[in-house]
């Protein structure tokens, strides 16, 4: 099982040293990836209809696919994962080229973790139609892959229109793409086209999700098929608590698993990188890490 940090970005206020330093210590303890949230904009919650979601015009967040381009020039191991980008609100064309370049320049270390959101806000900003916004990424997720593979191509989507054109240079392999959410919707689509899912234990259940999801895998006859279930352990607070909740998703089924260090107190990227070895110790105690 493969076992990931979660970059603290909201709890940062956008320092770029605590990206650096993070970022190489990530890999210097030797987890396998580091994982990034994606926001574009946050926005006043004094509005309706509603935001539901958790974050505020308060929350610092870098983009991820700029982030990860910087620390994949720093860094010569660890993966890079969006958990997740909201897909629907940006153009499809261009995360396709900004994502090959990002695999093509790091050596094939991106995993794009997608999703629909829940900023509506976002979506009026950068003119994309928070309705559409599920059905739209089953498109984009066909046109990514078409993209990534063909010389050239013509499109003729629902959202999305091409005439004859492609990416040049194309990565050197298809990109995984995992999807994340918490409705069953999200899970019944994921094991229609992706190549695995983000659950977040503590947002949700995530072992309910596991669970559920192998029983889609299983009614798409895709259980054999190499899919990955990554835990985002938010609720894993202690390392005891970690170590826990590691084994229980290995037992499960899960492929991989991503350490939470927000929610802690810590004002510092030294405070968090302490957590982590603290993790680390106990990991490699419990044979979870080499």
């Amino acid at each position: 099982m493969r076992i990931g940090v979660i970059y603290p970005q909201i709890e940062l206020a956008g320092n770029p040293d605590a990206v650096r330093q993070i970022g190489l210590e990530t890999e210097s303890l030797g987890f396998d990836a580091l994982v990034a949230y994606d926001h574009v904009l946050g926005a006043s919650h004094d509005r309706e209809p509603k935001l539901n979601g958790p974050y505020t015009e308060h929350h610092p967040f870098h983009d991820p696919l700029v982030l990860f381009s910087y620390l994949a020039a720093i860094t010569e191991r660890i993966n890079f994962v969006t958990g997740v980008l909201i897909l629907p609100q940006r153009q499809t064309v261009l995360v396709a080229r900004q994502a090959a370049d990002l695999d093509l320049l790091s050596g094939a270390r991106l995993r794009l973790g997608a999703g629909i959101g829940w900023n509506y806000v976002e979506y009026q900003a950068l003119g994309e139609d928070f309705s559409t916004r599920g059905e739209r990424l089953e498109e984009q997720i066909d046109l990514l892959r078409r993209l990534w593979s063909d010389p050239l191509l013509s499109f003729d989507g629902k959202f999305d229109q091409i005439d004859r054109a492609a990416l040049n240079p194309r990565p050197k392999r298809l990109i995984p793409i995992w999807l994340g959410g918490f409705a069953d919707v999200a899970l019944r689509r994921a094991a229609r086209i992706a190549d695995g899912f983000i659950c977040a234990d503590g947002a949700t259940d995530a072992f309910a999700q596991i669970a559920r999801l192998q029983e889609l895998l299983r009614q798409a006859g895709r259980h054999d098929s190499g899919f990955g279930i990554q835990c985002n352990m938010l609720k894993a607070k202690t390392p005891a608590e970690v170590v826990e909740t590691a084994q229980r998703w290995r037992d499960a089924g899960g492929t991989d698993v991503s350490v939470n260090t927000m929610g802690q107190g810590f004002t510092t990227p030294g405070a968090h990188i302490d957590h982590l070895r603290r993790v680390t110790d106990a990991l490699r105690s419990a044979n979870l890490m080499i």
